[in-house]
């Protein structure tokens, strides 16, 4: 199969992002020819003169649409890509020199119709970047579920930083209006339709993450809240570990009630595990900064996901209510 690749990256509201990103696929060192498909999703901050800049350089198509979420986005580049293989990016990523090289490598060796490749923190970043980056891709946090080299299970890529095939597009109708939590439930569908899905280890992307403590916790509530929707679509995919920020959190509040009251060996075994994070965060950042960073982000990631799941299941499960009647803000209702 001669492969022909399509960067498919949605934007709202971020020229600025769009710049960077643009820059950085500028120096790739991919000798062959490529093509950006940059899809505004009803953004009222325009990303047109970004591009414009850029058309001399890269070979880009634009295209405006009504907001209708990423997914659906994404769906619109793909329809309207020349390529055969798509690379779905976030707009706030940055993509190092080797990227597309080590894409192309890893599917002449063993093909796969869909591929992930895992997030890494930029020098560039903030402290606060950084620390998030780290509670997100740590196997102390997340068992290294966003990409991390030792897998149990089969490999759910994130949107962030996805290959798609054409093939595998086509047979699929790409992503669905679920937000977030669009990308697993397209990988779900595609391991049903016997799609291949593998990580890239080596195919790596700087996601900025432009949030602050109180967008992290909206984003991990959200998905917290969804996964309970993907566990009642696709069955085969629930695990025991989806309880694990849960039973985290509730965890936590028992002990500091104990502690209250006098009784301080729950809190001490939360004590020890935050300690092997700050340690950990610190061996790997170089800053006591970040590390304490690391700290809050971590629990932060895990109440806002454990609370987000355990109130999404009480819904589905116990009252047994409709995903989209119950949460209608996590499913985008005008699809192109």
């Amino acid at each position: 199969m001669k492969l022909s690749f399509s960067f498919i990256v949605p934007v709202y509201n971020r020229p600025a992002e769009i710049r960077e990103l643009l820059q950085s696929l500028c120096e790739l060192d991919y000798g062959k020819a490529f093509e950006v498909v940059i899809v505004e999703d009803g953004s009222t901050i325009s990303s047109e003169e970004v591009v414009q800049q850029y058309a001399g350089m890269l070979k880009i198509s634009y295209f405006k649409k009504p907001n209708s979420g990423p997914g659906d986005s994404r769906n619109y580049g793909m329809a309207r890509a020349a390529g055969n293989y798509f690379l779905i990016l976030d707009s706030d990523v940055l993509l190092p020199p080797h990227y597309l090289t080590e894409v192309e490598k890893e599917l002449q060796q063993d093909f796969a119709h869909c591929f992930g490749g895992p997030d890494a923190a930029h020098e560039g970043f903030s402290d606060l970047q950084k620390a998030i980056n780290y509670t997100m891709t740590s196997f102390f946090t997340t068992g290294g579920i966003r990409g991390g080299k030792k897998m149990l299970g089969k490999f759910e890529p994130r949107s962030f930083n996805m290959g798609l095939s054409k093939e595998a597009f086509l047979a699929s109708g790409g992503f669905g209006r679920i937000h977030p939590g669009e990308d697993p439930d397209l990988a779900l569908r595609l391991q049903k339709g016997h799609f291949s899905s593998r990580l890239f280890p080596e195919a790596f992307v700087y996601h900025k993450r432009r949030i602050d403590w109180e967008k992290f916790y909206r984003q991990v509530n959200k998905f917290g809240m969804v996964r309970p929707i993907l566990n009642k679509w696709h069955p085969e995919s629930a695990k025991i570990t989806y309880w694990f920020p849960t039973l985290f959190s509730f965890g936590l509040v028992v002990a500091v009630i104990f502690a209250f009251f006098g009784w301080y060996l729950p809190m001490w075994v939360y004590v020890v595990y935050l300690l092997v994070l700050f340690f950990h965060s610190l061996v790997r950042n170089g800053s006591i900064k970040i590390a304490g960073f690391s700290i809050v982000a971590a629990l932060v990631q895990f109440l806002g996901y454990g609370f987000g799941f355990c109130k999404s299941t009480c819904y589905l499960r116990m009252f047994n209510m409709d995903p989209e009647e119950r949460f209608p803000k996590l499913f985008f209702k005008h699809a192109q």
